[in-house]
């Protein structure tokens, strides 16, 4: 347990600093309630639920293929993945959110959809059971995309 605690620890604590910056930026009120949504789009408090348990598995990834990581550099390179991809999805709320750009954020989903599975890829090189975690991330970042793209269709244009 001792080899796993550091790092499970290191690993919550970025999921919880982009989980917090992500929630901060997010602004549920009067425009977000006046867009139209699908009928199937989920119920607010599905979100909540939805991206705790994304944290939560991608960071348990993180730290199985840090740990199945042998050299310094190749950690060094995973950590910037993850960094990214952390980046990419603060940013994703940023444009939605806090800019009102549903139209910009459908473009930066791609970076976000291409992040994960990048994290997919290099996650597999060292962990199944890391990448079965990141599964789905990819799942529901491709959900996301497509109700922020419907979002977009009903909505738009925005300015």
């Amino acid at each position: 347990m001792g080899r796993w605690l550091f790092p499970i620890l290191i690993a919550g604590l970025i999921a919880l600093v982009v989980a917090i910056m992500g929630g901060t930026i997010t602004e549920i009120g009067p425009w977000y309630h006046s867009l139209l949504q699908p009928r199937w789009a989920p119920p607010e408090a599905a979100y909540g639920v939805a991206w705790t348990a994304i944290y939560a598995l991608t960071a348990l990834a993180g730290v199985t293929a840090w740990l199945a990581t042998p050299r310094r550099s190749e950690r060094e390179w995973l950590l910037g993945m993850f960094a990214l991809n952390g980046f990419f999805n603060i940013l994703w709320s940023l444009l939605f959110f806090r800019f009102h750009r549903p139209d910009w954020a459908l473009i930066e989903v791609v970076g976000l959809w291409l992040s994960v599975a990048a994290l997919i890829v290099v996650v597999w090189r060292r962990s199944m059971i890391g990448t079965t975690l990141l599964l789905p991330y990819l799942m529901w970042v491709t959900f996301a995309g497509y109700l922020n793209m419907t979002i977009v269709k009903l909505n738009g244009p925005f300015s």
